[in-house]
C-alpha cells in the first residue's frame, strides 16, 4: 500500500468528501496471537505478512497511532490511510498527516488545542483463543518510555460473533484477599512454565451486544469473542501471564513497557498495577456495560433509527451503535468528530456510497470506514437506507470528553 506525502491533498480530500473522509482498512498482525478469522479478511491473507510476523487478528480504525510490533513492524503499520480519488486513480494519504495539516478543521479546535492530535483509535480484535493476563500502563508509567497511558473498552458486535471462539470468557482483575507477594511470585516464575496468575482472578462470560470498561492498571485476559475496542491513542502493554492455551509467552513481553533501567525489578511490575481497582469486589457492577439509548427509544424509532451508547465509562473516548431502519432516511447530529465502521447493510452517507463487505483481500479498498469532521457532525450527516429488509448498522468512535455523553 503506497502512501503519498504530497502537500495540498488533505484539503482536496476534505472537499471531495464534503467533510467526510473515506478510510482504507488497516490490518495489524500479532506474533503471539492466532487469528479468529471473523474480521472478513480473505482466508489466504491472514498470514500474508509472513509467519514470523504472526497472523493478522486486528483491524485498526480511525488510527493515527503507530503499532508497536517490534523490529519487523511496517513503516505505516497501524496508521489509517485516507482515500482520495484523483481522476481515475485513488491516492492514499495518512489520516495522521491530514489532521496534522488541517488541525481543528478535522477534529475540532477543542481537541486540537488540547491534544494537538486525534487522541484515540478503535480496533477489531479477533483471536481464536484468549489473550494472556496483561496490563496497560497509566500516563505516569507510560511516560517513562515516552508513551501515553491506555484505557480501553470492549463491545462485542453481534455481526462478528456468530461463534465465540475457543474461550469466550475474560479474566478481570485480582480476587479480593490476594496479596501483592502472591502476584509478585507469579511474575518471578514467569520463565518456569505456567506462572498460574489467573488462579488469582475471576472470569466473566462474554455476551454479544454488551461490553466492558478496562482502565489502565487493571489486569485482564481478554476472551476469544471478536471485540470492538475503542481506546486511547497508545499501544503500551505488558504481559503478566506466561502460558496460554499451551503457548509460551516470551519473557520480553513481561518487560514490555518497562524502562530499561527497571528491567528485572519485579516490584516495578507490581507498581504498574492499580491495586484497589484490581481487587474491587464489585467488578461486574463497576466495569460491565449494557447498552444505553441516546434518547427515548420510541422517539428515535419514529424518526427511522435507534442509537445506543456502547462504551461510555471512560473520559478518554466513547462509542455508539447507530441502526438506520430499512427504507429510512435520517440526519444524525453529533457535537464532536468521530470515526465510523459499517457493520451491516448498505446505502449512502453524505456524498459516499456505504456498504458492508463480505470478504476483503489484504490491500483492497472498501466503502465501510469513514471519518466525520466536527463541523460536519454538528451540521448533521444524512444517511439513506434503500433496502426493504436490511438495517444499516454502524459503530461510531469519539475522542475524549464527548459533549453529548450525558447518561
Amino acid at each position: 500500500m503506497k502512501i503519498t506525502k504530497k502537500e495540498g491533498l488533505a484539503a482536496k480530500a476534505l472537499e471531495q468528501g464534503k467533510g467526510i473522509l473515506r478510510l482504507a482498512p488497516t490490518w495489524v498482525p500479532r506474533s503471539f496471537c492466532v487469528p479468529g478469522r471473523r474480521i472478513k479478511l480473505h482466508p489466504d491473507d491472514y498470514y500474508v505478512l509472513g509467519g514470523n510476523r504472526g497472523g493478522i487478528d486486528e483491524r485498526w480504525l480511525s488510527s493515527t497511532t503507530p503499532a508497536k510490533n517490534g523490529p519487523l513492524t511496517g513503516e505505516f503499520e497501524g496508521l489509517s490511510p485516507v482515500v482520495y480519488k484523483d481522476g481515475d486513480s485513488e491516492v492514499l494519504l495518512l489520516l495522521k498527516d491530514v489532521i496534522d495539516e488541517l488541525k481543528g478543521a478535522i477534529i475540532g479546535d477543542r481537541l486540537w488545542n488540547q491534544h494537538k492530535s486525534w487522541p484515540m483509535y478503535s480496533k477489531f480484535f479477533d483471536n481464536m483463543g484468549p489473550l494472556p493476563h496483561h496490563v496497560h500502563h497509566n500516563d505516569k508509567k507510560a511516560a517513562l518510555i515516552g508513551q501515553l497511558g491506555k484505557p480501553e473498552a470492549y463491545y462485542f458486535p453481534p455481526q462478528l460473533n456468530n461463534h465465540g471462539g475457543d474461550f469466550p470468557y475474560t479474566f478481570f482483575g485480582i480476587s479480593p484477599g490476594t496479596t501483592k507477594a502472591q502476584i509478585r511470585e507469579c511474575l518471578v516464575n514467569f520463565t518456569k512454565g505456567d506462572n498460574k496468575i489467573t488462579n488469582y482472578s475471576s472470569a466473566f462470560k462474554l455476551e454479544p451486544g454488551t461490553g466492558w470498561d478496562v482502565p489502565p492498571g487493571m489486569l485482564h485476559a481478554p476472551g476469544s469473542m471478536c471485540t470492538y475496542e475503542p481506546q486511547k491513542a497508545s499501544d503500551v502493554f505488558a504481559m503478566y501471564q506466561s502460558l496460554v492455551n499451551e503457548a509460551i509467552i516470551p519473557e520480553e513481553l513481561l518487560w514490555n513497557g518497562t524502562p530499561i533501567d527497571k528491567v528485572g525489578d519485579y516490584d516495578e511490575l507490581i507498581d504498574v498495577l492499580d491495586w484497589e481497582l484490581n481487587t474491587d469486589p464489585n467488578i461486574l457492577q463497576t466495569r460491565f456495560m449494557a447498552t444505553k439509548p441516546v434518547r427515548a427509544i420510541d422517539e428515535m424509532k419514529a424518526q427511522g433509527y435507534v442509537e445506543n451508547w456502547v462504551c461510555y465509562k471512560s473520559e478518554a473516548f466513547s462509542a455508539k451503535e447507530l441502526t438506520v431502519a430499512p427504507g429510512a432516511t435520517v440526519t444524525i447530529k453529533d457535537s464532536a468528530a468521530y470515526g465510523i465502521i459499517v457493520m451491516q447493510g448498505h446505502g449512502t452517507m453524505g456524498v459516499w456510497n456505504i456498504e458492508t463487505p463480505a470478504l476483503i483481500r489484504y490491500g483492497q479498498l472498501t466503502n465501510d470506514e469513514y471519518f466525520i469532521t466536527e463541523k460536519t457532525a454538528q451540521d448533521g450527516v444524512k444517511i439513506t437506507n434503500p433496502s426493504a429488509t436490511d438495517p444499516i448498522v454502524m459503530l461510531k468512535h469519539f475522542g475524549p470528553n464527548n459533549p453529548d455523553l450525558i447518561l
